[in-house]
């Protein structure tokens, strides 16, 4: 299951180890109706989250 985490957040340019980072620390306070914002699809344009690869 990590594995294909970390894979999906490089398929989409973001680098992983933010990402994760990232989501680990506003998941406690996210709302549940919303979860789908924290996917590495919806991050891809954050660059404080992508990667030097984003587009």
């Amino acid at each position: 299951m990590a594995y294909t985490l970390i894979e999906t957040a490089r398929l989409n340019g973001v680098d992983p180890r933010a990402w994760l980072t990232h989501v680990l620390a506003h998941i406690a306070d996210h709302k549940i109706n919303r979860l789908d914002e924290l996917l590495a699809l919806a991050l891809r344009c954050n660059r404080s989250v992508a990667g030097p690869s984003s587009p």
